[in-house]
């Protein structure tokens, strides 16, 4: 190993040992009862709240998807995706955010989504918490399996290491911390996290600009790529055998596709998903004090706008500085490593690549804690034994845990894997089957429990029959299936609530109290 490298290395290990730190400190907190390991006893401050909800939601995805399809694509889809998400952001903290904390409380004291889901519509059987339950199960195994790919790729390239051996490596840690201090010591090390993530971005934005020759010269390279500097259209890689052509010492492109309206509203439909991603809305739940959500939102949204556009300039500016590096879209996804580690200093690129670890953990541990109190809290205790002690609780949490990380290890199993394109079907899941209910259920008050059910069964079931069978046909069904399937949940609620008995007067009771104090 270089001496570089060794540099990196020892950056990298200084940071993992702050993260269990903080994962021991709260080892105590965090066994005293299962609500504190789930949802810290509703004691986040905005800051915390914050930054660990943008921490946890965005990943790995982050600082290695995003710019990878920048770097891949040009502006257009990167631009439009990060607009959606930065709307998006802002939206959920300001309609969602405080309604939810308030009805969660009243709502028999929900901790999990499905337990709020559950409580706001009275269940007697439990079928909406299963339901709910099962499908946090599968799209959260599929979110884990993301980050184990994200950690994989970054130690791969850093240190030449087997991708598959670092990938269960990097698993092996992500699980360790989660147990170790459940939802206080995840919340307070992704605000640590979301510290090192925003430093990084603006760090290496601010590094490339210099090294590429300033904004102008940036912008005289990019444009003259076909579509790569373009909002309607974008750029076409040619690729024969899976690798990006090169010719004469310069990347080969054909002549710039178009970017459609349709094709626009349909990559900022990604930020629909956060009104369904639930390591989001826990933030919303587990705030300490409902007045203290409109200073979490402009903390949030501000930390989203900066990163989000930071990482989007890093993937342009990475094809003006190394055109022919990075000749798939699996390997573009390194540009932000190849940058930090050509730009920087051993010791401080160390550090920037702990903000990649920071996205991966702070991600992944919050995916694994939600997932394990799935199954433990609402389905464990809320439906097999009601009975269940604390003890109980949390031992069946902990084997959840590790038979979820299995599962996302096999997953990730494979290398070529774009980081991208599995959060983007991930993120439709929640968008769609959590999404529109958690609105309705919100702002609705004829909202019923055989909407609820046909809402979550036909977003969720829309996700997989357009990914899977619609889209492949192309042109106007190319669409991200984040949008037909939210579409598609909002009319089943709609409608079947409306085909149905109205709930009863005891819930809507709870929600004229709901709403009258979220106006208060």
């Amino acid at each position: 190993m270089s001496t570089d490298n060794i540099q990196i290395l020892i950056a990298m290990i200084i940071y993992i040992s702050a993260i269990l730190g903080i994962g021991v400190y709260f080892l105590k907190i965090a066994n005293e009862n299962s609500d504190n390991y789930f949802i810290g006893g509703r004691t986040l401050g905005p800051w915390v709240a914050a930054m660990s909800a943008e921490a946890s939601d965005m990943s790995g995805w982050l600082l290695m998807g995003l710019p990878g399809v920048a770097y891949w694509f040009g502006w257009s889809d990167a631009f439009w995706t990060a607009l959606g998400l930065a709307i998006g952001t802002y939206l959920n903290w300001k309609i969602t955010a405080r309604r939810l904390r308030n009805y969660s409380a009243v709502a028999g004291d929900a901790i999990t989504i499905p337990e709020y889901f559950s409580n706001r519509f009275k269940e007697n059987k439990k079928v909406i918490m299963l339901i709910a339950s099962l499908f946090i199960l599968v799209f959260f195994t599929v979110y884990a399996a993301s980050c184990f790919v994200t950690v994989g790729k970054l130690f791969n390239s850093l240190f030449g290491i087997q991708y598959q051996v670092v990938m269960i490596a990097g698993a092996c840690f992500v699980i360790l911390y989660t147990l170790l201090g459940g939802f206080l010591a995840e919340s307070v090390s992704d605000f640590m996290q979301g510290v090192i993530m925003i430093i990084a971005l603006v760090l290496v934005l601010v590094m490339g600009t210099t090294a590429a020759g300033g904004i102008n010269a940036i912008s005289e390279n990019i444009q003259r790529i076909p579509g790569f500097f373009d909002f309607f259209g974008i750029a076409n890689p040619t690729v024969v055998d899976g690798a990006q052509q090169v010719l004469a010492g310069n990347p080969v492109f054909g002549p710039a596709l178009p970017y459609t309206f349709l094709t626009i509203i349909s990559t900022m439909s990604w930020g629909l998903g956060y009104f369904g991603v639930p390591q989001v809305l826990l933030r919303f739940i587990a705030i300490r004090d409902a007045a203290e959500i409109p200073k979490a939102r402009r903390i949030a949204t501000t930390w989203c706008v900066i990163s989000l556009f930071a990482a989007v300039f890093i993937g342009l500016i990475g094809r003006v500085l190394y055109p022919t590096e990075l000749l798939t879209p699996s390997g573009a996804e390194s540009i932000f490593i190849v940058m930090s580690t050509n730009l920087l200093p051993p010791l401080i690129a160390g550090f920037v690549m702990a903000g990649i670890l920071a996205a991966t953990m702070s991600s992944s541990d919050s995916y694994l804690l939600i997932a394990a109190s799935a199954f433990s809290k609402n389905i464990y205790e809320g439906i097999l034994k009601k009975d269940a002690t604390d003890k109980e609780i949390m031992r069946v949490s902990h084997i959840t845990l590790i038979v979820i990380s299995i599962i996302g290890v096999l997953l990730a199993l494979d290398e070529t894997s774009v980081i991208f394109n599995i959060v983007s079907f991930a993120w439709a899941g929640f968008g769609a089957t959590f999404g529109p209910l958690m609105i309705f259920s919100l702002f609705w008050k004829r909202t019923n429990r055989e909407g609820a059910i046909a809402g979550m069964l036909g977003g969720a079931g829309m996700v997989f029959i357009w990914r899977l069978f619609i889209k492949p046909i192309g042109g106007v069904f190319g669409i991200y299936e984040l949008l037909p399937a939210f579409l598609v949940s909002c009319a089943f609620i709609v409608v079947v609530s409306l085909l149905t008995k109205e709930p009863s007067q005891e819930i809507q009771d709870e929600f004229e109290q709901v709403k009258a104090a979220s106006i208060n």
